[in-house]
């Protein structure tokens, strides 16, 4: 059982369904807009970047796609990362260990495979907290396209609202922060 840090509340659900930057559906354009390093959350949009020939600085992957397994085709296509991590977390919560391999990752030099044991939903908010300023993170917006957020300190401050709608431990501000 992974230890919890965050978990997301029924009652504030909806606030979350708001995409946090543009949507896009061509991979192309979205890599004109995007910074560096990018951080890719997601087995569809790490698929799509991979595709593109665009490896993310990080990848965030579960296996999954709208609660649903991934095909084949999309896990083979996901990229031969430099570090291979795992880490479990539950659907609607951020654990420990996801958090910290997130935030660990990010401040590697080199790409990262980060596979989710549970569910990566969430991870793309304390992707945009923790990635330096100049950075871009990727998420899927489900049925519509990949969503880009482009990291500045006006739209991280923005996530930190949003992530003080969780219910959180210390742990996870302290992990956010180190």
């Amino acid at each position: 059982m992974p230890r919890t840090v965050a978990r997301l509340p029924k009652s504030a659900r909806a606030e979350f369904k708001e995409p946090l930057g543009r949507i896009y559906t061509d991979t192309q354009a979205l890599l004109a807009d995007a910074g560096s390093p990018v951080i890719a959350v997601g087995d569809v949009v790490t698929y799509h970047l991979e595709r593109a020939g665009a490896t993310p600085h990080v990848s965030v992957v579960d296996g999954r796609t709208e609660r649903e397994a991934v095909d084949e085709e999309i896990v083979e296509g996901l990229p031969d990362a430099d570090t291979d991590v795992h880490a479990a977390s539950d659907p609607g919560t951020l654990s420990h260990d996801l958090v910290e391999a997130l935030v660990a990752a990010i401040g590697r030099n080199e790409t990262t495979l980060l596979v989710v044991d549970g569910e990566e939903d969430l991870a793309s908010l304390p992707a945009v907290v923790a990635a330096p300023v100049g950075a871009s993170v990727v998420y899927g917006q489900p049925g519509e396209g990949m969503v880009l957020v482009n990291v500045d300190s006006e739209r991280k401050e923005q996530v930190r609202e949003l992530l003080g709608l969780l219910e959180t431990e210390d742990a996870f501000w302290r992990l956010l922060d180190s």
